[in-house]
């Protein structure tokens, strides 16, 4: 298959590249690398520098994939995983959630449906779900987001309902729960810009990067009063996309599924886990709650099991943590 990845030098983005390479397809990343890294970029795969805000680069980019880049070689499928995701960052800039997340890919929809390309794949987020009715959340959860970031998300899923029934676009809208570790290989090495989940803060610490971890709360109804959130591995996610893309290719029908692994893990558990296996003490402090955060977070994937075969692999918090910990010591 011919794929066109949007987003695809950027952390998760670069993992889905390496998978469908794996898989023989031949990709295209469009990315403006305001997040993604040019170190993240597999020779494998052709390389166009563009922003969703460009719409006739869009449109060109979706009319010039492959080796060549010459002529109307459309893609069979879009991956689109370009979007601003930090949950806090949400609440305080609305408007550049706004822009980016649904402004721009209402660019790509509507890029796509003159392109004349019929199925996408698109990272959606756990974050439509907002404060969980009951555990673990299953697809059938109703989705009230409790921060703007997953507000943008679900509107993006509506708008990809509306374009199935308009423009015969089939979709995979796949809500990941926290995207976390590196590629078990040790081929992807690109750091997180910025970043602003758990995990990469955790390792920014005991790279001496910040000073301290900053948790959000220790009163939450928890065993130990931080937050839980269920964790998957970055290639569990990337192997997520393929088997998406090819349910909705063969079988013709959309898909809205959870990737999660289905076990929850505190923010203390998951910083005893990285000093244990780091050997560095971390520093920590508890401050305020943050806005718009539940309290316990934990997925339901039997639906993805069911429907793609998929399970999670490398998920348990040792791997997660043990890959994340091998990149950002070799820095």
């Amino acid at each position: 298959m011919n794929i066109l990845v949007i987003g695809g030098a950027g952390y998760i983005g670069s993992h889905v590249v390496q998978e469908f390479l794996a898989r023989f397809c031949q990709v295209t990343v469009y990315d403006n690398l305001s997040s993604g890294l040019r170190e993240n970029l597999f020779p494998g795969a052709k390389f166009i520098h563009g922003d969703i805000h460009d719409y006739t680069g869009l449109l060109q980019a979706m009319n010039s994939c492959g080796e060549n880049g010459a002529g109307n070689n459309t893609p069979d499928a879009i991956i689109h995983l370009a979007a601003s995701k930090a949950a806090g960052e949400s609440m305080l800039n609305p408007g550049k959630y706004s822009r980016n997340n649904i402004t721009g890919t209402l660019n790509i929809l509507n890029a796509a449906a003159q392109a004349g390309i019929k199925n996408i794949v698109f990272s959606s987020s756990a974050a439509v779900y907002g404060e969980p009715e009951y555990l673990p959340i299953d697809e059938k959860h109703p989705a009230n987001p409790e921060n703007f970031y997953g507000f943008t998300k679900l509107e993006i899923e509506r708008f990809l309902h509306w374009y199935e029934k308009l423009k015969d676009m089939r979709y995979a809208s796949l809500r990941y729960f926290n995207a976390a570790g590196y590629d078990v290989k040790g081929t992807v090495k690109g750091l997180e810009q910025n970043p602003a989940n758990l995990i990469p803060v955790i390792m920014e610490t005991a790279c001496g990067i910040r000073q301290e971890l900053q948790i959000f709360g220790s009163d939450y109804d928890t065993p130990d009063g931080s937050c839980i959130r269920d964790y998957i591995h970055v290639s569990d996610l990337a192997q997520g996309h393929y088997a998406a893309l090819d349910y909705i290719v063969k079988n013709k029908n959309s898909l809205v599924v959870n990737l999660g692994s289905e076990n929850g893990s505190s923010v203390k558990e998951v910083l005893e886990t990285a000093r244990r296996i780091t050997g560095k003490s971390i520093p920590a402090k508890i401050t305020g709650r943050r806005q718009g955060d539940p309290a316990k977070l934990t997925a339901s994937a039997a639906l993805a099991g069911q429907l793609l075969g998929w399970k999670a692999r490398y998920s348990d918090m040792e791997t997660i943590i043990e890959t994340s910990w091998k990149v950002y010591r070799a820095q």
